[in-house]
């Protein structure tokens, strides 16, 4: 079974709240294979500004092993390096994890990620 990275809108997100907690039926969640994808993608991720687990914790890339929230003016770059990567057009997990990083832009929410 592989190790997968899922990924979620948040509707209403609270600067006060600890997302430690898995909750995927909240989030809807996207998952893509981590080994496949994030392995090959770690470089540039490592300048996207994220946070890890709450707003109080500041950070870059995700947490591979933790939760990871995804501000707005970060998914642009992280669509970026999605849109890039060479299996873009044929694998549908990429094309999902798109299509939810595009509905995260346009209605300006963050982003959940859970690692392995």
């Amino acid at each position: 079974m592989p190790c997968v990275a899922q990924f979620g809108i948040i509707d209403e997100f609270e600067k006060n709240k600890d997302y430690s907690d898995y909750e995927p039926e909240k989030y809807h969640l996207v998952a893509i294979d981590d080994d496949d994808f994030i392995d090959d993608w770690w470089n540039n991720l490592t300048k996207i500004n994220t946070y890890f687990h709450s707003y109080n914790r500041p950070a870059s890339a995700l947490a591979r092993y933790g939760v990871t929230l995804i501000p707005p003016e970060s998914l642009e770059p992280f669509c970026n390096i999605v849109s890039t990567d060479n299996r873009f057009k044929s694998s549908k997990e990429l094309i999902d994890l798109l299509t939810l990083r595009r509905k995260a832009i346009s209605e300006n929410k963050y982003v959940i990620h859970y690692g392995i």
